[in-house]
């Protein structure tokens, strides 16, 4: 079901995978938060190195709470367990390079008068080395890192927080991602979300999970919300 015909004033972003090649090494990261955490206790069948690190530490705070360590004991090991992906987005940002077509979508958008933010499950660190390395900082308005919300996407924490600063209206928003979860903020905040296939999910995937529109480059964004518009 396409969203309904309002004008789109507001883009939101993903950063790895969508503006910056994803090359985060994922399998190694998931593999040492889940050693970390097995070496603070928590127990070995409960985590799984397919779920994200945010879905174990989700299953250690809850294995804190039901133990006898205090909500302390579980904040130090929330910092631990960032701290360890930091080191891991340092090292990818350090390799990445931009999409093609990023900087002159950027520049399109902004012509056009799009108020334009960013929300990633990276750290702030990683996040602002990236859009200062490539100079594209100053495109936006509103930059929302992990470091910034309790609750990273799906939940849609990060996106309210851009909204806001934004003052934009989540139905006059569309929302680029290449993972499902941005589809699914998308939906829940009853934005437009749009799926592109350049990092981490499939066309399919993207589709099955809410994206009302796929693009397969970034330049064809502009001319989406513009069709949007038109309507």
């Amino acid at each position: 079901m396409e969203p309904t015909n309002v004008p789109v004033e507001t883009v939101i972003f993903d950063l790895d995978g969508t503006l910056a090649n994803f090359n985060l090494d994922f399998k190694a990261l998931r593999a040492d938060v889940r050693s970390y955490l097995m070496r603070t206790g928590v127990p070995a069948s409960v985590l799984s190195v397919n779920e994200s690190m945010f879905e174990m530490l989700e299953k250690a705070e809850i294995f804190f709470k039901n133990g006898d360590k205090s909500a302390y004991v579980f904040e130090e090991v929330r910092t631990q367990t960032l701290a360890i992906a930091e080191k891991y987005e340092m090292e990818a940002a350090l390799t990445t390079s931009l999409q093609p077509g990023a900087v002159e979508t950027l520049k399109e958008l902004d012509r056009m008068g799009s108020k334009l933010g960013l929300c990633t499950t990276s750290s702030e660190k990683a996040a602002k080395y990236i859009l200062q390395r490539f100079r594209i900082e100053d495109f936006f308005r509103v930059v929302v890192s992990r470091d910034q919300v309790r609750y990273v996407k799906p939940h849609v924490e990060q996106f309210e927080m851009a909204l806001k600063a934004l003052s934009a209206r989540a139905e006059e928003t569309v929302i680029v991602g290449d993972s499902v979860v941005d589809m699914q903020s998308a939906r829940e905040l009853k934005s437009i979300g749009v799926g592109i296939p350049t990092g981490v999910a499939t066309v399919e995937q993207l589709k099955t999970h809410f994206a009302n529109y796929i693009i397969t480059s970034l330049t064809d964004l502009p001319v989406l919300i513009k069709e949007i518009n038109k309507d």
